[in-house]
């Protein structure tokens, strides 16, 4: 588990795609933020029926101090691991790297397949922002009709996912250094927090 305090680090702004074409070989990057391990199997089978037919789905992540890469059916060493070292030395975390690729007919070599697939990291992330991140949470909270203008002026600044049923259920994301603030000024009106998740923002 990570720090919730004061731990500072850097990863995308957001997804995004990239295209690269070499050697008649189209190399489509796939930058994804991620919160745990278990996103990475479900953004795989996403990866996979969006590029339906692909040669191969290569990839890399690190979620904390969990590394992890695939060369996909590539020789050993020239895919996977060459796009992890492009996140690591971009100090990047909570990200996951897929670089699909169809093949174009011409083969590229060990070298060429290494510098093929670093730069398609690359410019997939001169596409992207790289910033920093910090800890926060995903809250659930539900109260009754009477305190909707109090809490949606409480939580003015947050972006929600609203329910209105017999009550009113809110979603929100928070960063870890505001929540307790927040949590007090529910308790106020006997609002309790819920935590759903550990998120980074």
């Amino acid at each position: 588990m990570y720090n919730l305090i004061g731990d500072f680090m850097k990863s995308i702004d957001k997804n995004s795609t990239s295209t690269l074409i070499i050697q008649k070989s189209k190399f489509i990057t796939e930058l994804i933020k991620v919160n745990c391990k278990e996103e990475i199997d479900l953004e795989l089978e996403n990866i996979k029926n969006k590029y339906k037919g692909a040669t191969h789905y290569c990839y890399a992540y690190i979620i904390e101090n969990n590394k992890r890469f695939n060369d996909d059916g590539e020789p050993s060493g020239t895919a996977g691991m060459p796009i992890l070292n492009v996140l690591e030395n971009n100090d990047l975390n909570y990200i996951l790297c897929v670089v699909i690729r169809y093949f174009g007919g011409i083969k590229l070599g060990a070298g060429g397949l290494v510098r093929a697939y670093t730069k398609a990291v690359t410019t997939g992330l001169e596409n992207n922002t790289i910033k920093e991140i910090e800890p926060g949470y995903k809250i659930k909270i539900t109260f009754s009709y009477e305190n909707n203008k109090i809490i949606d002026n409480l939580l003015k600044e947050e972006t929600i996912q609203k329910e209105f049923n017999e009550t009113i259920e809110y979603t929100f994301l928070i960063r870890s250094n505001h929540y307790e603030e927040i949590k007090l000024m529910l308790e106020q009106y006997t609002i309790k927090s819920e935590i759903l998740e550990n998120i980074m923002l």
